[in-house]
């Protein structure tokens, strides 16, 4: 009979507040920052998680975040170039755009929120119909990865201009470029040298007058936006050269030179950010139009000053005019004056500004999210009139307490399994395991190991400077701080009677430490524990892990020297040495059972051994990197692994066999905990994250296990070889390599697409023999006589589409329907050409009956554009297609007159309502008619003061 095991399954993630794969959004209220391959949901003021965006399934890391102008929509971007729009008020995706064969870098909605643009690694850009849910087409031209996105719109259009808004596009490099694309024609009209380095980070200004980039080499530069030659498009000038758009105009004084990493203007405060330096963010505030006019006369006046006493013989005129030609020259620096600099207490990852800004406290938040894991909002004073007080920066919330600021070093969990306790570099967590909340935080040094000490009321670290910690976690307090070791203590365990705590150290030593309770009565009764020193065993080398048998018999030893030595642990007389490993033993555990010991090496390799002789009995090359941590499952001679390949797998030391792997984490494992009744194992990373797997009921064996695997390489091989670059769409197995133009095709075939291609190629076999058994029982009826009619029984019906209750071409339409609209286009690629032209035949028959005219229209016009050259010398064709062409112009007709009277019946309440809107002013105020529609105009869009360059 084949063994059959319990499958482990993720269930928790928490000890993560933000990581730093990708920017954060902030709204005033509520952050919205990356989790590794989630986006959680912070209130600042509260500092409580308030959702998790989760897809179930999917391991990649988010790498880009944008908010679109319709609400409660986001689009997020992720390592494996995928796009998804969340909905945050249901907290689940609207669509997934694949398009993109490397990381999403920058994302950017246009005004209405209709269409997206995603820059990638790839150095394409691809811009989507969020409507539609479909790729549109994909822009070429830079060389590195794009790094900011923005559409272009024209400044003070009405609210009801039916005109393209934002027909441009403005895109950065790495390859030091910054590119204009007229996204009506599809190609880039101007290509500026931005800078010298990489194009780091761009923002336009509100007015939509500048932008602003800045460069990997700290310099921020400003150009103006010619809005006239943009509206011409592109005119040739008297001098045959044609108008530039884009024209530099001056570069912004920074107080670093260091990477400028994001520029940010406010979206309605005169408030412009710019961080280039890793902990601060300079704010500059953009002065209104009477400050620069009481500035410019100032300068004027000091210029005639200077005039009369220097150039006596030169006209004061001449002296004003150059005066004036100064101003001119810095006008730009003029409007933008450094106003504070504020300071966050780690690395700044990314920031944004409170778009809902607070009413308790004048002046504007700004949301930082740290590298440290960390959150913080400072609020930003507005400026007052006294030039003595300088305006500081305060912070006014953080959250930080359910996170560690460095790795996670160690875990290990109470007798009950209800408690986790992590520590890292700083400080000490204790979890609760149910709720998955942080109970304590207390302050330590740098941790190595840790355990639980008898009665789960203290807990022992072990620090880098060779100092065991004793906490007592009723208190949250250090009772006791043990100079136990001259180096780092690798290595801290229990002995199972639990009288005496082994430590091992760099220092090449393994002390033993006696447990004394001692209970002071001091008005109140409490119960400490202390460490008493009893006896040292001096090793060869650095000890870097010990381990008692369960039977309390042996004491291991793991040595530098990649040995591990066995003790009697009464005498402490020598009892085995297991050699083998190449490199040193990191970690190592026995079984319940005190018969297997299996250790892990820095050479990848897991080794069990007898513990009755010492024989190795197997040795498995476990991980692709280092090995750090092996524990048995109790009460079972099954163990996990964990490595820095990012992994935990699970194995059978009877077997030899690989149970199962288990992916999660995005950066390698230094933490293993498994619990004490058998039930679930965490992982602790260097990814900052804490990771749950609880034992399922579903079974799991090992032969559909591997099969499953094979299926995934296989399933992602054949859609790698079809997104090679070169290859496009391929046809009847052969590949049509297309010329790399400026504007492409979104095409990106995933598994998912394939087996969507597959689902329509069976569904159109299907109602082809179905249709085909029909006309054949048809024919014979119609040859044969009345009487033989009678007698005839038609052929069975198909199971499928007898259980559905559906004629052929209906069932075929289900199939297509459930298609996502985005994978659509790709998995119509994978039908070979004599499937093409029979789906054309159900394409012409769902016409007639008027079945989802929108979506019928959609795949003919993509299969005529994909098979144009077959279906122009293919024949056959001739006879599907025309009447397709009567039926589907028909059902186009049809539609046409619906949308139109729609139309129509939409205008005409939209009049109405402003008719009783402006009559609703005539009779609240005694207001003349310009003055009313003045006013509703004015509510429609934000008011702007234009500052003319």
């Amino acid at each position: 009979m084949v063994q059959s095991y319990l499958r482990h399954g993720p269930t928790q993630a928490f000890g993560l507040i933000c990581s730093s794969t990708s920017n954060s959004l902030y709204d005033g209220k509520l952050a919205y920052v990356p989790a590794l391959e989630d986006v959680l949901v912070w209130d600042m003021k509260k500092g409580q998680m308030l959702s998790m965006w989760h897809e179930t399934g999917h391991r990649s890391e988010v790498t880009c975040m944008c908010r679109s102008p319709q609400e409660n929509i986001f689009a997020v971007g992720y390592a494996d170039g995928s796009v998804r729009l969340w909905n945050s008020a249901f907290v689940s995706v609207i669509a997934t755009f694949n398009g993109h064969q490397k990381s999403v870098t920058a994302l950017a909605f246009d005004a209405q929120g209709a269409r997206l643009a995603s820059g990638s690694q790839d150095t394409d850009i691809i811009m989507w119909d969020v409507v539609a849910e479909a790729g549109l087409y994909r822009l070429r031209g830079h060389r590195n990865q794009i790094t900011t996105i923005q559409f272009l719109s024209e400044p003070e259009l009405p609210s009801t201009s039916t005109g393209s808004r934002s027909h441009m596009l403005l895109t950065t490099s790495k390859d030091t470029f910054m590119k204009l694309w007229d996204t009506s024609t599809q190609h880039c009209v101007q290509t500026i040298v931005a800078h010298r380095s990489e194009v780091s980070s761009l923002d336009i200004d509100p007015e939509k007058n500048f932008i602003f980039t800045g460069s990997s080499e700290g310099e921020v530069k400003a150009w103006k936006i010619d809005h006239e030659s943009l509206s011409q498009g592109l005119v040739e000038n008297e001098a045959g050269e044609v108008a530039k758009m884009i024209h530099p105009v001056t570069s912004l004084p920074l107080s670093s030179r260091h990477r400028v990493s994001q520029i940010l203007f406010h979206p309605s405060q005169p408030y412009l950010a710019v961080q280039s330096h890793d902990r601060s963010i300079e704010i500059f505030r953009i002065r209104t139009e009477e400050e620069i006019r009481k500035k410019q006369a100032r300068r004027k006046k000091r210029a005639k000053e200077k005039g009369k006493s220097k150039q006596k013989g030169k006209d004061i005129d001449d002296v004003v005019e150059d005066a004036m030609d100064v101003d001119q020259e810095i006008n730009v620096i003029d409007l933008f004056t450094p106003y504070l600099v504020v300071r966050a207490s780690a690395k700044v990852r990314s920031f944004d500004f409170g778009s809902k800004e607070a009413a308790s406290k004048p002046g504007v938040q700004l949301f930082v999210a740290l590298s440290s894991n960390a959150l913080e909002v400072y609020n930003i004073p507005p400026p007052t009139k006294s030039k003595e007080e300088t305006p500081e920066a305060t912070r006014m919330f953080s959250v930080d307490l359910p996170g560690h600021r460095t790795d996670v070093r160690t875990l290990c969990l109470s007798a009950d399994d209800h408690i986790l306790a992590s520590a890292s570099n700083g400080s000490l967590k204790l979890w609760n395991l149910k709720t998955t909340a942080c109970i304590r935080t207390i302050d330590c040094g740098y941790a190595i190991c840790s355990t639980f000490l008898p009665g789960d009321r203290h807990v022992a670290i072990g620090t880098k400077s060779g100092e065991i910690l004793i906490y007592d976690l009723a208190s949250s307090a250090l009772t006791e701080t043990v100079k136990a070791h001259s180096s780092t203590v690798w290595s801290l365990h229990v002995r199972p009677d639990e009288q005496i705590l082994v430590s091992g150290s760099a220092d090449k030593e393994v002390k033993f430490w006696e447990f004394e309770r001692n209970v002071i009565s001091n008005d109140e009764v409490k119960k400490s524990m202390t460490l008493n020193h009893t006896r040292t065993l001096k090793m060869s080398d650095e000890v870097l892990s010990v381990r008692y048998s369960p039977n309390g018999k042996l004491l291991a030893v793991a040595l530098l020297d990649s040995t591990v030595k066995i003790f009697y642990q009464d005498t402490l007389k020598f009892f085995l040495s297991l050699y083998g490993h190449k490199l040193p033993v990191l970690a190592m555990d026995i079984s319940d059972d005190s018969k297997l010991i299996v250790t892990c090496s820095a050479d990848k390799n897991v080794k069990i051994w007898g513990l009755d002789f010492g024989d190795c009995h197997k040795s498995i090359f476990a991980h692709e990197e280092s090995v750090m941590q092996v524990l048995f499952e109790r009460k079972s001679h099954h163990f996990w692994t964990v490595g820095k390949d990012k992994m935990l797998k699970y194995w059978d030391g009877d077997k030899f066999e690989n149970i199962q792997k288990l992916d999660g984490h995005h950066n390698e494992i230094w933490a293993l905990a498994v619990s004490n009744h058998a039930k679930f194992v965490v992982t602790g990373s260097h990814d900052k994250s804490i990771r749950v797997w609880e034992k399922l009921d579903e079974p799991l064996f090992l032969e559909e296990e591997r099969e499953r695997e094979l299926e995934k390489i296989y399933e992602d091989g054949i859609a790698n070889a079809l997104n090679r670059p070169d290859i496009s769409i391929v046809n009847n197995g052969e590949a049509d390599v297309q010329p790399s133009g400026e504007a492409a095709a979104v095409t990106k075939q995933t598994s998912e697409t394939l087996m969507a291609g597959e689902r329509i190629i069976e569904a159109l076999d299907l109602a082809d023999a179905e249709r085909a058994a029909f006309q054949e029982y048809e024919g014979k009826v119609a040859q044969a006589g009345s009487l033989e009619a009678a007698g005839m029984q038609p052929p069975p019906r198909n199971p499928i589409l007898a259980a559905y209750d559906l004629e052929p071409e209906a069932y075929v339409l289900r199939v297509v329907e459930k298609i996502s609209s985005a994978a659509l286009h790709d998995a119509l690629l994978v039908l070979p050409f004599d499937k093409v032209v029979s789906l054309m035949r159900y394409l012409d028959l769902w016409a007639q009956k008027g079945w989802n005219i929108s979506l019928v229209s959609r795949i003919l016009f993509f299969l005529l554009k994909i098979h144009h050259h077959q279906i122009v010398t293919n024949r056959v064709m001739r006879t599907a297609l025309i009447p397709l062409r009567v039926h589907l112009r028909r059902s186009l007709r049809r539609e046409k007159d619906t949308i139109g009277y729609n139309l129509v019946a939409l205008q005409h309440l939209r009049r109405r309502t402003e008719a009783e809107r402006t009559a609703q002013f005539y009779e609240e105020e005694d207001f003349d008619e310009e003055k009313v529609r003045a006013k509703i105009a004015e509510g429609k869009k934000r008011k702007r003061v234009s500052i003319k360059a």
